[in-house]
């Protein structure tokens, strides 16, 4: 009776295979909804990312493109023969900008308009988007396809100098008044360069000419740029080149 009493009541047949642990199915269900949380959350933070840097960029473009019309729109340049191309972010100086055959002094016409120009441009490069953005200007020298590459590669580069001289010594800068701040200035932004007989033009005295190609900053690329070299003002720049 007693051994009856206190004996164990027997166990259902369910009991014993009711399951203990979750599922397979319900495992692999779970960890691909935490695969697909955790994708849709990289994909946004990507998305993200990629959208700062659009916008970014059209800002940047945008505020480069406000700094080429301001120097384009300019009054001063109003009925003059400068040519400023805010697509390639090229200035020309059309037949004042030419050279004769196997002469790298640029004619009166041109210094002329040299003289116009460079004030406007020093003052573009001073404003807020200019301190930002802008690099550098090359001045770039081209030259027609007679002679060998070398000698052309010597003639472009004695015309892009040049226009240095014509920015900087006295006896070449005539009607040019700029103060010692902005000759510092011309010295850290521009940059003579020449470039042979590439992009030659159509005819053989449109090929002779001078262009200064405006140069930005891309994005965080000024950050990282190493400083600027700060050069000592001799108390008269002379020009190397025979007048």
């Amino acid at each position: 009776m007693l051994g009856n009493r206190y004996s164990k009541k027997p166990r259902s047949k369910d009991e014993g295979e009711k399951p203990f642990w979750i599922s397979f199915a319900d495992l692999m269900t779970a960890l691909m909804t935490l695969f697909l949380v955790v994708m849709a959350v990289s994909l946004m933070v990507v998305t993200k990312k990629i959208n700062e840097a659009t916008q970014a960029e059209n800002q940047r473009s945008s505020e480069i493109l406000d700094i080429c019309t301001s120097i384009q729109n300019d009054a001063a340049l109003k009925n003059k023969i400068i040519n400023v191309d805010c697509k390639d972010n090229r200035i020309n100086f059309g037949e004042a900008g030419r050279f004769g055959h196997n002469d790298y002094r640029l004619n009166a016409a041109g210094v002329e308009a040299l003289n116009t120009l460079v004030p406007i441009v020093l003052n573009a490069a001073n404003t807020e988007n200019g301190k930002k953005w802008f690099k550098q200007i090359v001045i770039e020298g081209f030259t027609d396809t007679d002679g060998s590459y070398l000698y052309n590669l010597n003639l472009s580069l004695r015309r892009s100098e040049w226009v240095m001289c014509s920015l900087l010594d006295p006896k070449f800068s005539h009607g040019l008044s700029l103060s010692e701040a902005q000759k510092n200035q011309v010295k850290q932004l521009f940059l003579a360069g020449g470039v042979s007989f590439n992009s030659a033009k159509d005819s053989k005295e449109a090929s002779r000419r001078v262009e200064l190609r405006m140069q930005f900053y891309g994005l965080k690329e000024k950050e990282n740029a190493e400083p600027q070299p700060h050069f000592v003002s001799a108390p008269v720049e002379t020009c190397q080149l025979t007048r």
